[in-house]
């Protein structure tokens, strides 16, 4: 049996969908499509201090990750809780940014302290974001040469990260750093490798104006009527603002490597979260920043009473907490909030 030909208008029209239906963008906003700000917490008890203060809240459920959606600090948010681990933090960012309308993200949570000038219960704020981990991992601290030319990895898919003259950053024990290989509708079809993630420069500016309430004491500390000084950390808590963050997908506890970080990168904290939501907020084409309490010296033998005070006594969070609704409220007051 012969089917009736379909009329040329048609045919037309047929042809242009199929021609778009590659180029066409995904689906986005799947669950709510009102203009927000993200916010991923690494830390649960940072993350309910947020949620009890967002108004209008609404919950939403997807793939058993819970959303919350309200309002914070005349900022219009969703809040997700990622769970400790580079996987973690890339597949809620990303499930994050298919279902709401995402313009801006915000990263918080604990890290361990590579800069040893930085003491417990300081807040960060780097103003790039690196994964020193992703390595090319050589017996020696020679050169590779895999393509045939000292430095050049090409013919492996790969690229070594470079000093701005050009030459592969120093090695630690056989480890050469790797740039990452990212996509995104800027540089498509080619990509691009990258090394380092800067944070959003509106943003930062932002952080670099707060002067928000940090605690010595944390809200346990003065439970009985008086402050029992062994729930207070030593010196008063600061906010840094500057210098580069490190993701991993090690607990970091080991020294050596810590100095090695510091004085290569310029690394302020270590942890194993912001730098894989900074490169999926890159392929998304969508600006972040990220704030990191300092619980200890990552790497550090001794014991420190200051790190038993700063969890034991709910500083971690409070302090943490504090940095994330100075500067969204600070953002609001620039009359730029997700509305």
């Amino acid at each position: 049996m012969r089917l009736p030909a379909l009329p040329a208008a048609l045919l037309t029209g047929l042809a242009l969908l199929a021609s778009t239906a590659h180029a066409a963008p995904a689906a986005r906003c799947l669950t709510d499509c009102t203009p927000r700000i993200g916010i991923v917490s690494a830390f649960g008890a940072e993350a309910d201090i947020l949620v009890a203060q967002t108004t209008g809240k609404r919950t939403h459920v997807v793939n058993g990750n819970r959303f919350t959606t309200g309002t914070l600090r005349g900022n219009r948010v969703v809040i997700v809780l990622s769970g400790v681990s580079m996987i973690n933090s890339t597949m809620v960012t990303q499930l994050m940014l298919d279902h709401f309308k995402v313009q801006r993200l915000i990263m918080s949570g604990i890290a361990g302290g590579v800069n040893p000038a930085h003491h417990v219960g300081d807040v960060t704020v780097p103003e790039r974001w690196v994964m020193p981990m992703e390595v090319y991992w050589q017996s020696n601290d020679q050169v590779p040469a895999a393509c045939g030319t000292a430095g050049d990895v090409s013919c492996l898919g790969l690229s070594l990260a470079k000093t701005p003259a050009g030459q592969p950053l120093p090695p630690y024990q056989g480890w050469f750093l790797r740039e990452n290989y990212v996509m995104n509708s800027a540089n498509a079809p080619k990509g691009e490798f990258r090394f380092d993630y800067p944070v959003d420069t509106e943003m930062l500016a932002v952080a670099r104006n707060l002067k928000p309430a940090l605690q010595r004491c944390g809200p346990k500390a003065a439970a009985s009527g008086t402050v029992d000084e062994k729930q207070c950390v030593k010196h008063q808590p600061k906010l840094e603002v500057g210098g580069t963050g490190v993701s991993g997908t090690a607990f970091l506890a080991h020294a050596p490597y810590r100095r090695y970080l510091f004085e290569t990168l310029n690394a302020q904290v270590f942890e194993m979260e912001t730098a894989a939501l900074a490169h999926v907020a890159y392929a998304n084409r969508v600006p972040y920043i990220a704030m990191r309490s300092v619980s200890d010296l990552a790497g550090a033998e001794e014991f420190n009473a200051d790190v038993a005070a700063l969890f034991s006594s709910g500083l971690a969070e409070t302090n943490e907490a504090a940095v994330t609704l100075a500067f969204l409220e600070a953002w609001a007051a620039r009359g730029k909030p997700a509305r």
